[in-house]
């Protein structure tokens, strides 16, 4: 499964203890998703689209109407990184 980098980095925020809340209009439909990371930053690549892909993947799920977490599969599908700020880098 190919999954995008905004989706890996979205993934290795939640992996590290991070939630996904949702805002919603008066319809229920989403209009506004922001990614938290546990030191509290918000996580600019996670957009609606970055949300559903991943949501439809069933790598991410909420329980009883909280935020987003990841799943087992999610974990498992993320790709192994050291340190987010390495970029691949070898140093």
């Amino acid at each position: 499964m190919n999954i995008s980098k905004p989706q890996q980095r979205t993934l290795h925020a939640l992996a590290r203890g991070g939630r996904i809340t949702l805002e919603r209009n008066e319809r229920g439909d989403i209009v506004e998703v922001d990614c938290w990371t546990r030191e509290g930053w918000r996580l600019g690549d996670c957009t609606i689209e970055v949300f559903k892909a991943l949501k439809r993947r069933r790598l991410i799920m909420s329980r009883e109407g909280g935020p987003y977490l990841i799943t087992r599969e999610g974990l498992v599908r993320l790709r192994p990184q050291g340190d987010n700020r390495t970029s691949g880098r070898s140093l």
